[in-house]
């Protein structure tokens, strides 16, 4: 009779660290899918800001037709990827955009009169609180990606991975094109 209680009892036990077990690895996840949908949301920003700083810039430089088109197609693919693209995908759309806007700064700085646009001012101040606001989700996404990380592959969560569908996730890394801050000076 106390054999059986004791196996009873490891049973149970068993039981509660599987369901543990399974929990945090989905919690994590979770949490994982939450922080990239965060980088989205702030990519989809970035990119609805673009068409008022090309609009601003066209009343300046309408003979800077391949930089704006330019612009407009690298927003387009920022929204794509934002749409349901990998990591990479992201990144590197990110970097488009990232190429992109050096150019419409540059063309600014051509501008004199541009440069000192309220409207232009404004939208510069508002792309510089988004970079912000989209380092701080790359930084969540990759630190909730690094907890499911280490979780995965200790045990005894290694063990749970599979039945919770749950793996490793990729880091975000940064374009190389973002590996040093992009110069405009005006």
């Amino acid at each position: 009779m106390v054999w059986v209680l004791v196996v009873l009892a490891v049973l149970v036990l068993v039981a509660v660290v599987f369901v543990v077990g399974f929990n945090r690895l989905r919690r994590q996840d979770v949490a994982v899918d939450e922080a990239l949908a965060g980088i989205d949301v702030q990519l989809t920003r970035r990119a609805d800001l673009v068409p008022n700083l090309v609009n601003t810039v066209k009343g300046y430089a309408a003979h800077e037709r391949g930089v704006l088109e330019e612009v407009t197609a690298a927003r387009a693919a920022v929204q794509q990827a934002a749409g349901g693209g990998s990591v990479p995908d992201k990144a590197a759309a990110e970097a488009r955009l990232d190429r992109a806007l050096v150019n419409v700064f540059a063309v600014a700085e051509a501008y004199p009169e541009l440069k000192a646009s309220s409207n232009f001012l404004q939208l510069q101040g508002e792309l510089a609180a988004t970079e912000n606001q989209l380092a701080g989700a790359r930084k969540q996404y990759n630190d909730a990606a690094g907890d499911l990380n280490t979780t995965v592959s200790t045990v005894p969560w290694m063990f749970f991975s599979a039945a919770a569908r749950v793996s490793k996730r990729p880091f975000y890394e940064a374009p190389e094109a973002q590996a040093a801050p992009p110069t405009v000076t005006f």
